[in-house]
């Protein structure tokens, strides 16, 4: 139990890791600029209103993830 718990928190910091180095440099990485501009995002802008839910782009990390996860799993 104790040495599962141990695995599971190196992967969820090692994926931290990962996401704010992404997130830091996504200005930089051209493939990355897409990301919240999908087609499938909905953005609802009015006057004194803006709502942003990007759905689309959610689908696609949760794809990525899912994906990751299961290939540390095998």
């Amino acid at each position: 139990m104790g040495q599962q718990l141990g695995k599971s928190l190196i992967i969820l910091g090692a994926l931290l890791i990962i996401v704010g180095i992404v997130l830091v440099y996504k200005d930089r990485l051209p493939f990355l600029k897409f990301l919240g501009h999908l087609p499938g995002d909905v953005a609802i802008e009015k006057e004194n209103f803006r709502f942003y839910f990007p759905i689309m782009t959610s689908i696609l990390l949760s794809l990525f993830l899912s994906f990751i996860l299961w290939l540390f799993r095998r």
